[in-house]
C-alpha cells in the first residue's frame, strides 16, 4: 500500500517537473495588455505578427527588421508543440508560433505596450496565445 503511494507521489511529481521544464523552454510567455492576452518575450515586450509572411517563410528582412526585431533562436533550438524555428534570409533562426514568425516592435518602451498592434494599414497584429 505504501510502496503504491509512494509511485504514485513520483509519478504526480515527475508530471510536474515535465510541465515546468516545459513551461521554462518555451521562448515567449502570456502576459496581459491592454488590448488583452499577448504574447511576449522575456522581457515582457509584446510580440507580433505580419500579414506578409506565408508558409512559414519571414518577409521581414533588412530595414523591416531593424524596426521589428525577430524573435531569436539560438541555432540548436528545436521546434515544441506550437513552436517552430524558421530559417531567415541572412542564414539565421527565429521562432514561430503556430507557423507565424513573431517579432517584438521597436517604438514599444515598455512592458505590456502594444503601440505595434494594427501598425501599417493594419499588416502588424499582436501575437495571441
Amino acid at each position: 500500500m505504501i510502496s503504491k503511494t509512494l509511485a504514485a507521489v513520483a509519478a504526480a511529481a515527475f508530471i510536474c517537473a515535465s510541465s515546468l521544464a516545459f513551461a521554462q523552454m518555451a521562448p515567449a510567455k502570456i502576459a496581459d495588455t491592454a488590448k488583452g492576452k499577448a504574447l511576449v518575450d522575456g522581457k515582457g515586450m509584446t510580440l507580433y505578427t505580419f500579414d506578409k509572411d506565408a508558409g512559414g517563410k519571414s518577409m521581414c528582412n533588412g530595414p523591416c527588421a531593424d524596426n521589428w526585431p525577430p524573435l531569436m533562436a539560438s541555432a540548436d533550438s528545436k521546434p515544441m508543440g506550437d513552436w517552430t524555428v524558421i530559417a531567415r534570409d541572412d542564414g539565421k533562426v527565429m521562432w514561430a508560433y503556430k507557423g507565424k514568425p513573431l517579432y517584438s516592435w521597436k517604438k514599444d518602451s515598455a512592458p505590456g505596450d502594444t503601440t505595434g498592434d494594427g501598425f501599417n494599414s493594419g499588416v502588424w497584429h499582436m501575437a495571441t496565445p
